[in-house]
């Protein structure tokens, strides 16, 4: 979970320079006409844009997240959860560090945002929210457990009762 996770940072926090060295100043870059294309901006809110004079509580929301994540992280055993939580960790760890790192300051800083996909525009820690968030609710819907039972300690089979 922690290894995905990391690389998740990576990739984005990559993608992120990537675009804010190819895309400023310049007009979109269509991909796939108008339905997909790569487009700089800068969101000081959530998704949609909501909440935009509240950054620094998205910061400390991020910050929750990541605590309390990183805290379960040593019970989960299923795989299926480490890879979900990995995706909302990974997330919610390069969001914040965009709110902590980025203009204009400490705890208010803007997520960069470029894949314009419709309505939407987001990065590549969007898409993995959504993912990790969307499995996490399935897995919790099928009662699938994330860690699993207890490992008891190995014990020498039971003898039969000596006769008389």
């Amino acid at each position: 979970m922690l290894a995905l996770a990391a690389v998740l940072v990576l990739v984005d926090q990559l993608t992120k320079w990537w675009a804010e060295s190819k895309l400023t100043g310049r007009a979109p870059i269509q991909v796939v006409g108008e339905l997909i294309q790569l487009r700089l901006t800068y969101n000081p809110g959530a998704a949609f844009s909501i909440g935009t004079e509240y950054t620094w509580v998205l910061t400390l929301f991020a910050a929750a997240t990541v605590a309390v994540i990183t805290f379960v992280a040593r019970r989960v055993r299923s795989r299926a959860w480490a890879v979900g939580l990995g995706l909302v960790l990974g997330g919610a760890t390069t969001h914040l560090l965009d709110r902590l790192l980025r203009e204009p300051g400490f705890a208010r800083g803007h997520v960069v945002d470029f894949i314009d996909y419709g309505p939407f525009v987001g990065n590549v820690a969007d898409i993995a929210l959504v993912l990790g968030v969307a499995l996490t609710m399935v897995l919790s819907l099928r009662d699938i457990p994330m860690s699993g039972p207890a490992a008891e300690p190995a014990t020498a089979p039971e003898q039969p009762a000596a006769t008389p």
